[in-house]
């Protein structure tokens, strides 16, 4: 489960761009740092389990990060920067999809949490900043705080899809 969460969303989206072989496909460092962080917690499992918050604030990192490097990854093949932004959500939260799915429970972005909404949001702001042709490092921070701070105001004060309905 380890290796669909942390590869499979960047797999998916270079296999519906064509961008083959994928990405850590072509380096092993991908594998051998998944591994790294299996064993560690496996062997202090009882530690791990207590650090929820903490993983949870990873995981929205990640999840911006990732959203960033998948729009950067897709305009850089020529994708339309609306696709583009879809990469990046995709390359984001469908990891952790596929192993929900395999494990047989409801993918969060199933349910009405804003997860997925954010890294599309914070996409959109990324081609804005793009077009406006602000410096890159620059939007890249920006973008990733962004979808940092979308996600942690939408547990904080429960905000969900329901929302939108």
């Amino acid at each position: 489960m380890a290796f669909i969460t942390a590869l499979g969303g960047g797999t998916l989206r270079d296999v519906l761009m064509g961008s083959t072989p994928v990405g850590w496909m072509n380096d092993l460092r991908y594998l051998i740092m998944i591994v790294v962080g299996l064993l560690i917690s496996i062997l202090f499992r009882k530690y791990v389990q207590k650090l929820r918050n903490t993983f949870f604030l990873f995981d929205t990192i990640g999840i911006a990060v990732f959203t960033v490097l998948g729009i950067q990854k897709a305009l850089a093949l020529g994708i339309h920067p609306v696709i583009a932004v879809m990469m990046g959500m995709i390359s984001a939260v469908f990891g952790g999809v596929t192993r929900d799915v395999i494990c047989n429970e409801i993918p969060l972005i199933f349910r009405k949490e804003i997860y997925a909404l954010a890294c599309l949001f914070g996409g959109f702001i990324f081609i804005l900043l793009r077009y406006l042709e602000v410096d890159t490092t620059v939007n890249i921070l920006v973008t990733i705080a962004i979808i940092f701070v979308l996600r942690l105001l939408a547990v904080r004060y429960k905000w969900n899809l329901s929302l939108f309905s």
